[in-house]
């Protein structure tokens, strides 16, 4: 062992002991990885995650600045979540709900977008709106959401898989309904703005939309991952422990020390996956900005999503009218969100378009925050594999939203995978034992 390392044994960062055959290293504290671990540790494995940032929750964080409380970038909880309802403590994180439909920004004013059948200003704010064929329009959506909410995920997993405009044209949906309607909306949930995600996906997120109603944790998005990891035994998990590479005998850590492992579970974002087990191919990804403002009084009034027809931006959304809590002084938190990094964003008016989309004068407000979300979801063009096995090598895993689908459900499901296939490999179950 080198001086480092030695070094580091003596600050308990590496085992110098012959290795245990029930002693796993989980490579990062995202919610894939929590996951993985606490599903491990449950069937009496010894279990260490090492981390690199100071907090779990991996992209999935909250920060506070100024008494406010800002998400690494604009995210939501869906509770309907299979994995969520399963390992979450929902009535903990003190949800608050978001309208169940949207506010469409366009030419003829705003428009509201929802289930007609839950909210009748819908239809007129369609009709409002110069939407030809609307009605038709609308009563297509109406049975994509019927079929959608209603067939068993089984049979949505095995729908063929096309392009998610290839889909909606497929439900009927009319090509201008869907370029000034759907396509705002879906740029904010994928992260790009053609509809070149998987159909299938597409079925699978309107379905979960149906059935659980987006909300934000009253202490922030990252409150879901801190739940996790509180539940973990004491010294499961080890912060500011970031890890060079992984070898033969297990992790080597970045300040040289080593930790041994009989297995080792990568749970990482999937360009730190693809440099740490250079086997897996590399995932294209999308990226996102948010800017947080802040206004003396909030610009809108009630808990929804805006979305821009021109797709200037993503969305947009009063976060304080959504939790109160998410201010510390009754001022309002706006996060905006546009496709990208800030240098793209040169050309971008964003308090011009934010007057216009607010009606209301944007001078005053004062941009608290920007936050740039590089890896923010993966690529997911069809066929996209909805599960992916996580056994890359004799006990080496790679786990996390990459291996699945782009969401909280999909990391969930992709650590929970890859724990069955690490337990049934070291008990000699698996075909990597």
């Amino acid at each position: 062992m080198s001086a480092a390392g030695h070094a580091a044994a003596r600050r308990g960062c590496v085992r110098v002991a012959a290795v245990k055959t029930d002693e796993v290293v989980v490579v990062g504290a995202g919610v894939a990885g929590l996951v993985c671990a606490a599903d491990l540790v449950a069937q009496g494995f010894d279990v260490t995650i090492v981390e690199a940032s100071d907090q779990p929750g991996g992209r999935m964080r909250s920060d506070r600045r100024d008494g406010f409380v800002l998400d690494r970038g604009f995210q939501v909880l869906n509770p309907a979540y299979p994995q969520v309802r399963k390992r979450v403590a929902l009535a903990a994180l003190d949800l608050h709900p978001f309208y169940q439909g949207m506010l469409l920004h366009g030419a003829k004013g705003r428009a509201r977008i929802a289930n007609p059948a839950s909210d009748r200003r819908v239809v007129k704010d369609v009709w409002n709106a110069g939407l030809p064929g609307s009605v038709r329009d609308l009563a297509a959506l109406s049975a994509m959401s019927v079929r959608d909410g209603a067939l068993p995920v089984r049979r949505l997993k095995e729908q063929r898989d096309e392009s998610a405009y290839a889909g909606l044209r497929g439900a009927g949906l009319s090509a201008e309904f869907i370029d000034r309607v759907l396509r705002p909306f879906f740029a904010g949930v994928f992260l790009e703005p053609d509809l070149e995600t998987s159909s299938r996906m597409l079925h699978l997120v309107w379905r979960s939309m149906l059935r659980g109603r987006l909300a934000l944790p009253a202490a922030g998005i990252g409150a879901v991952p801190a739940q996790l990891a509180d539940a973990l035994p004491a010294k499961c998990l080890r912060l500011e422990t970031p890890v060079a590479a992984v070898t033969d005998e297990g992790v080597a850590l970045a300040d040289g020390g080593e930790h041994a492992a009989a297995a080792v579970v990568v749970a990482t974002g999937p360009r730190q996956a693809a440099e740490l087990v250079p086997a897996i191919p590399q995932v294209a990804t999308r990226t996102v900005t948010t800017y947080y403002h802040v206004a003396a009084r909030t610009p809108l009034g009630e808990p929804a999503i805006i979305v821009d027809e021109r797709m200037r931006i993503l969305n947009t959304v009063v976060l304080s009218d959504v939790c109160p809590d998410y201010s510390p002084d009754g001022r309002a938190l706006i996060a905006t969100s546009v496709l990208g990094a800030p240098p793209e964003h040169a050309e971008l008016p964003l308090p011009d378009v934010l007057s216009e989309i607010y009606r209301t004068d944007t001078v005053a407000w004062e941009l608290l925050a920007t936050y740039h979300v590089p890896d923010a979801l993966p690529a997911m063009l069809p066929p996209w594999p909805l599960s992916r096995p996580t056994r890359i090598a004799p006990r080496r895993y790679v786990c996390g939203d990459h291996r699945a689908t782009g969401s909280v459900q999909g990391a969930m499901a992709s650590g929970a995978r890859a724990a069955r296939e690490v337990a049934a490999d070291l008990r000699g179950r698996g075909s990597g034992s």
